[in-house]
């Protein structure tokens, strides 16, 4: 059994090294030692601040559908040894599908085998290659306690259930419509309501600060991680992005939700805008280019920061003014404390064309926070 995790484990570090082989091994004995080193790993990176949804991104950026299916299988059996777990874990294992459906009282690798129409040494493969990953993997600041701890089952309150449902309500409107005024309305309206919650709330709730992931697409990744900075900074929250594939969101837990709201919306928006700005365009011509598709998504998050700075003035409400000074100090003191070396990034603007273009649907996009 010890070779068998020792040769898992070095055909994980080595992708060109051998696969075991495993056919005239006894089922159960190889499905322990699959499932041991595939749990000590997930053990590693969940002490090392990742969370189910990204290692859920990871595997998925770096292996193919059988790796990822075997990960979120490892996951929901990791979950199984745990009674508590954080509502943000829990909600991120649901997101991905990680439950149990195979009989716990036979070895899963032959059961997964046998639902994905693959043999055992598939399966295999698929674990070692979810483990290449899980190995590969660098630290990363904690955020939210890992099942298991004393504080894995603390909750928090977050937007209100009837308000989160009239904004997705309102957002999901207003990236369906071909009408650039009425998407303009519908993203306004969605912005002014969780403003409004948001500081309603603040003169009665104490804060949570905290931190999020927001993971996006590779493809044009500078230009979608700044319309993420922008919002987050329209929102009293600070962003830092990693080149791993996403932002880290560091503000007031109320204020982080409505920041993975809006961005999301306006990444939809924004990506329609782009693809329908080259629409008529040849091959060849620059609308269809790289160059100017990142200038469009760079210039319309520069214009719709602009244009949140200028609508998020201080509400006139003096009771607001001591909040909003003790929430700034607090997510600057989170921030300072997660990240302790940060560098700043400029990102070249290659196409005049594209940059014109994405302001213009900046401002189609107009966005009043006041």
């Amino acid at each position: 059994m010890d070779s068998l995790h020792d040769t898992l484990w070095r055909a994980a570090a080595n992708r060109r090294a051998r696969l075991p082989r495993t056919s005239g091994l006894p089922a159960a004995d190889v499905d322990a030692a699959v499932g041991e080193v595939l749990r000590r790993a997930l053990e590693h990176v969940w002490e090392h601040g990742w969370m189910p949804h990204d290692v859920y991104e990871a595997v998925r950026r770096d292996a193919d559908e059988r790796a990822l299916s075997f990960l979120v299988d490892a996951v929901a059996a990791d979950t199984a040894r745990h009674t508590a777990l954080h509502p943000r874990w829990r909600a991120q294992v649901d997101g991905i599908g990680a439950e149990v459906w195979w009989d716990t009282g036979e070895p899963h690798l032959e059961q997964w085998a046998r639902r994905h129409i693959e043999l055992r040494e598939d399966a295999v493969a698929a674990a070692v290659a979810v483990l290449g990953v899980l190995i590969s993997l660098p630290g990363l600041p904690v955020i939210v306690p890992r099942p298991g701890t004393p504080m894995a089952a603390f909750d928090h309150r977050g937007v209100d259930p009837k308000v989160l449902n009239r904004v997705r309500g309102l957002l999901a409107k207003a990236e369906s419509t071909a009408f650039p005024e009425e998407a303009e309305a519908l993203s306004t309206k969605a912005q002014e309501l969780v403003t409004r919650h948001a500081l309603e709330r603040m003169p009665v709730e104490a804060a949570t600060t905290t931190s999020r992931r927001l993971w996006l697409d590779r493809k044009y990744f500078d230009g979608k991680a700044q319309v993420v900075h922008v919002v987050a900074r329209a929102n009293r929250c600070r962003a830092v992005v990693y080149d791993l594939g996403f932002v880290a969101l560091v503000g007031e837990e109320l204020d982080l939700e409505i920041v993975e709201l809006l961005s999301a919306s306006l990444l939809v928006q924004a990506t329609r805008a782009m693809v329908a700005a080259g629409d008529g365009a040849r091959k060849g011509d620059e609308a269809r280019s790289a160059a100017y598709r990142k200038s469009f998504l760079l210039s319309y998050a520069h214009r719709v920061g602009e244009r949140l700075e200028a609508a998020n003035a201080v509400p006139e409400d003096d009771r607001l003014l001591p909040v909003l000074a003790e929430r700034r100090k607090a997510v600057d003191e989170y921030f300072g404390a997660m990240f302790t070396r940060t560098v700043a990034k400029t990102t070249p603007v290659r196409s005049a064309a594209g940059w014109d273009a994405g302001r213009s649907a900046a401002d189609r996009a107009n966005l009043s926070v006041g």
